[in-house]
């Protein structure tokens, strides 16, 4: 009898299908193993681009179960650098993101689905300019494992297109959109 109760446990406890947990992780901008860049038309004859160079944030991610990742993410807007001092001060101005009246952007993940291999859409709420409104950031999962220092890391890419008019951001020349690209890796809390 009792090796039957065992054996049914057992059996019991095996079929039960296991039920992986996302890990948490701190996005790694300290160590500048992560990068908030922005594309910008310049007239119709080129780009600007640029980046933010203060950002923090977290996320959580399960390769297992991606719908239940989070993402979390603030950046400083007065750390715009598009490697042209007076463009910068003018892009920080109230003429565009007016980064002295609102110095902080942020965006926080409502869903995530999986759309392939590897591959995610990112749904959540970017609050910009005073202005909150849902995107949704293309993703791809690059990797994940150990590094030399003991810590576990795990790494991603993605883009998003902003409609400037959305945030009430002035069209800067000829473009009414800025293009996002984002490398994010994170260190394992």
């Amino acid at each position: 009898m009792r090796k039957g109760i065992l054996a049914f446990a057992t059996a019991a406890l095996l079929s039960t299908p296991f039920v992986g947990h996302a890990a948490d992780y701190m996005i790694d901008s300290q160590g500048a193993h992560a990068s908030v860049n922005f594309k910008v038309s310049h007239l119709g004859y080129s780009f600007i681009k640029g980046r933010f160079n203060t950002f923090d944030g977290s996320f959580s991610y399960d390769g297992d179960n991606v719908e239940a990742s989070k993402v979390m993410v603030n950046v400083d807007t007065t750390s715009l650098d598009s490697n042209h001092a007076e463009r910068d001060k003018h892009l920080r101005s109230g003429d565009f993101i007016d980064a002295g009246k609102f110095p902080e952007a942020k965006f926080v993940s409502t869903s995530v689905k999986s759309t392939g291999e590897g591959t995610m859409a990112i749904m959540g709420d970017l609050t910009l300019h005073g202005v909150t409104k849902p995107i949704t950031i293309d993703a791809s999962f690059i990797g994940e494992g150990n590094d030399p220092w003991g810590n576990y890391r795990a790494g991603f890419m993605g883009t998003t297109r902003i409609e400037l008019a959305d945030f009430n951001i002035a069209v800067m020349g000829t473009s009414s959109y800025a293009d996002m690209e984002l490398h994010i890796e994170g260190v394992k809390k």
